[in-house]
């Protein structure tokens, strides 16, 4: 029993952990945000209320099945995501690694030894026989057997081994969340070149119906012209105006096809493999009427690369311990049992069995500032992860703010363009009617149309930048993964 009084001495000494412990950082956020409109007059098409929502799958919200069906295709087949997945995988091996080190090592071993001499090495080593004369040209003939076991525990006596474990469970977790931000990014770089297809096929859907138009208008003033009525100077400028309107479309083509690509390529595929199934001219679908997101509170929780970064510092807090204990005695046992003997056929007798422990401590006395200089380069590591942790707070409430005030300017700008168009078409046929009464020149009617298909065009594009103005408020807010999906991947955060 007194053999075991250190050993539980030992044991119960474990229980502590040298570095610091854990605490969650609290970050400040503002109560609202400053960019929420207060009134629905400030934002008439689509308006942000402060209410919390599930935006798990905030693509649903846009309404449109082709971009659902596309983005729940690219969370499953994304390389990048994939490429995280298997850093989660890696990064639980190596908790299994850290972990390892708290239990003992156990080795088996054999050996088998056969020594011939002419000589006799250990007479001559002696200096001679008896009688003075050398036994050295006496033949030596010696076999020896070993087969064993031996093991080694170092004690995990100031918890190094446990602050290294806690180290590798937070960098899991935090490589978890990181796979979660890769989801957030992923379904917002779907819905974006999805809606920038939408939107070319759009922008080609009105140049194809101008320059229908622009040739019906040639057609008219050849008509005229062949009557007298106008000059061939008419004619020309009609031309040089179906002219350029064409030009625009290869333009709008290549955009198209490259979004294509770019989609296929998200959900690894070929580049030229959604084509067919993306070749069409459907419209941009319509924006949600309102749009809960949350308290500046809610950020902390819901976006990954917050929780992401708090892990990281988790990590780096318990790596302190791991240094720390570097200065302190680390304790190991050791044995060993095995059977040694001449002969193989009675190796395994009781008479050739034999063990052997002992416990050794060794305690670093100098070290040249090494183990010091670790600590303080690791109480470092800490205070940087503390830093981007603030760091990522700020960006997500600064992401929020710009993406709330670039969507409800974007709407305004909007209804001013729906304006615009408006007029622009009341102009078109008023001027295309002055000029058959002859009451105008042809220029009056090329630029009411090019004034007309400038203004279509501005539309579109702030149809297109509203709807992709949404998506970036969607991914500032984090929505695009499920709370459920992180708690099965990962244990819970270590406190």
């Amino acid at each position: 029993m007194r053999l075991f009084a250190p050993l539980a001495a030992l044991l119960l000494l474990s229980a502590c952990e040298v570095g610091p412990h854990y605490r969650p950082p609290q970050a400040e956020a503002p109560p609202a945000y400053g960019e929420l409109p207060v009134n629905t007059a400030q934002v008439p098409l689509s308006r942000p209320v402060p209410n919390e929502a599930d935006l798990s799958q905030w693509w649903t919200q846009i309404r449109d099945p082709e971009l659902q069906i596309l983005i729940a295709r690219a969370l499953q087949s994304n390389l990048a995501l994939q490429t995280a997945a298997s850093r989660i995988r890696e990064a639980r091996e190596q908790e299994i690694v850290a972990g390892a080190a708290e239990w003992p090592k156990l080795n088996a071993n054999g050996a088998a030894l056969n020594l011939h001499s002419n000589s006799n090495p250990l007479g001559a080593l002696a200096g001679g026989g008896a009688g003075g004369q050398s036994t050295a040209n006496h033949s030596t003939n010696i076999k020896l057997y070993n087969l064993g076991f031996d093991a080694t525990w170092e004690l995990d006596i100031f918890g190094g081994t446990r602050r290294a474990e806690e180290a590798a469970q937070a960098n899991t977790e935090a490589a978890a969340w990181e796979m979660r931000d890769g989801e957030v990014s992923l379904t917002a770089e779907v819905a974006n070149d999805y809606l920038s297809l939408r939107a070319a096929r759009a922008r080609m859907a009105i140049l194809r119906k101008e320059i229908q138009r622009q040739q019906n208008a040639l057609a008219l003033v050849h008509a005229r012209a062949r009557a007298g009525f106008v000059t061939q100077l008419d004619v020309n400028q009609q031309k040089a105006l179906v002219n350029t309107t064409a030009a625009e479309l290869p333009g709008l083509q290549a955009d198209a096809r490259a979004y294509e690509h770019a989609i296929a390529v998200l959900l690894a595929q070929q580049p030229e493999t959604l084509t067919a199934e993306l070749d069409s001219a459907a419209p941009l679908p319509p924006i949600p009427a309102t749009l809960p997101v949350g308290l500046p509170s809610d950020l902390l929780r819901r976006r990954p690369d917050i929780r992401e970064a708090e892990r990281k510092l988790a990590a780096a807090t318990a790596n302190i311990g791991v240094a720390v204990a570097d200065l302190y005695p680390k304790f190991n046992l050791i044995g060993a049992a095995s059977f040694t003997g001449p002969h193989i056929g009675d190796l395994l007798s009781a008479s050739h069995f034999g063990t052997v422990g002992f416990g050794q401590i060794t305690w670093p006395l100098f070290q040249g500032g090494q183990i010091h200089a670790n600590i303080r380069a690791k109480e470092e590591e800490m205070q940087q992860a503390y830093l981007a942790y603030r760091q990522a707070v700020l960006a997500a409430l600064q992401n929020t703010e710009d993406a709330l005030a670039r969507y409800a300017n974007e709407q305004q700008r909007y209804l001013s363009l729906q304006a615009a168009v408006q007029s622009a078409q009341s102009s078109a046929v008023l001027a295309e009617n002055q000029y058959r009464a002859g009451l105008v020149t042809y220029l009056n009617v090329l630029t009411a149309e090019t004034t007309l298909l400038g203004a279509q065009d501005d539309l579109t594009q702030s149809r297109q930048q509203l709807a992709q103005n949404l998506v970036s408020l969607y991914k500032a807010l984090g929505g695009g993964w499920s709370e459920a999906e992180i708690e099965a991947a990962a244990p819970p955060a270590t406190q």
